[in-house]
């Protein structure tokens, strides 16, 4: 079988071949049709990220496949069940073998590519709007890297919660896009006026901040008196320090989220989230949006697509 593998950071990752691996007790062996890439992904590649493998390690957080076989004296879903895992690593690879708790059936008719690219996103964006920032119809949410993996669920399940959603994002291509999944009103990221446009548009109720940098200290100041404010992630490269006399004047909540933690502390969170959101794509309620489609060979293309911000949604590895 085929695998990228991880051998140093900050240096190119290495396509290899070895044997396929026999599941141990507890997991399962996955076929492996498509992998989904994240900005994590590019983290872990630089040693950075908060759960970061030690070396080497075979790349790739999320994926899709079939069941091919059970560890010993393990139940779990009969091999030919097509599944979705959050692995955290492991993805970039023909096989791999991944707890049986953590793989999620697939609806009919979901195609790989797609399951592939829907846990991370839809997940964060669903536990971090319902769970922690209690998003409520009639509120406003501001997104901001509104055309990112995240991000674009942000706006999605936003609009469907019944909130009015302002996203923003660098240059109209992208807004567009952002505005396809439901925003109400664009502003791109590159106007230097951030927080009086958001003051213009009334105000926010909870910010979900995928970016960091100077843009989380001008959606802060632009926040209603009971806002919430959620830190999703740092794209940007820059983590905000936070005005905390503005959270005490104005009774405002920064809440850090981190989906991936689910896995260890509330799975059973995380998986009833997971099958809140499955239930609305086989409703035809959600549609993850990939922007480019990459063979195996081109994953380090698939990176640089998000070390530039060339991507829309996700970009998606497919094997098979």
């Amino acid at each position: 079988m085929r695998k990228w593998t991880i051998t140093a950071f900050n240096a190119p990752a290495s396509m290899q071949t070895c044997p396929v691996p026999d599941p141990q007790p507890g997991e399962a062996l996955v076929r492996i049709h498509a992998c989904a890439l994240n900005f994590a992904d590019l983290l872990m590649a630089e040693g950075s990220y908060q759960a970061t493998p030690p070396l080497p390690f075979t790349p790739g957080l999320e994926l899709a496949g079939e069941v091919v076989a059970l560890g010993p004296e393990t139940p779990g879903p009969a091999p030919g069940t097509r599944v979705a895992c959050y692995a955290g690593h492991g993805g970039l690879a023909d096989y791999g073998c991944f707890p049986v708790a953590g793989l999620v059936p697939l609806p009919d008719g979901m195609p790989f590519d797609q399951a592939s690219a829907f846990l991370i996103a839809y997940g964060t964006s669903h536990l971090a709007l319902t769970h922690k920032a209690r998003l409520q119809p009639g509120e406003t949410l501001y997104v901001s890297g509104a055309a990112g993996g995240v991000g674009l669920t942000a706006v999605e399940l936003g609009k469907r919660m019944g909130a009015k959603v302002i996203a923003s994002a660098r240059g109209a291509d992208k807004l567009a896009v952002a505005r396809a999944a439901g925003a109400d009103h664009l502003i791109d990221s590159d106007s230097p006026d951030l927080k009086d446009q958001l003051r213009a548009l009334g105000g926010v109720d909870v910010v979900y901040d995928a970016v960091g940098g100077p843009a989380f200290d001008a959606a802060l100041r632009a926040t209603h008196p009971d806002g919430r404010v959620l830190c999703i992630g740092f794209a940007s490269g820059e983590v905000p320090k936070v005005a905390a006399n503005i959270l005490l004047v104005k009774n405002i909540s920064v809440i850090g989220f981190w989906w991936g933690g689910y896995a260890s502390f509330a799975p059973r969170l995380m998986a009833d989230s997971l099958a809140t959101l499955m239930g609305w794509y086989s409703q035809g309620g959600l549609r993850p949006h990939i922007s480019h489609h990459l063979p195996f060979e081109a994953f380090p293309e698939g990176l640089d697509l998000l070390r530039t911000r060339k991507a829309t949604g996700k970009v998606v590895i497919t094997l098979v």
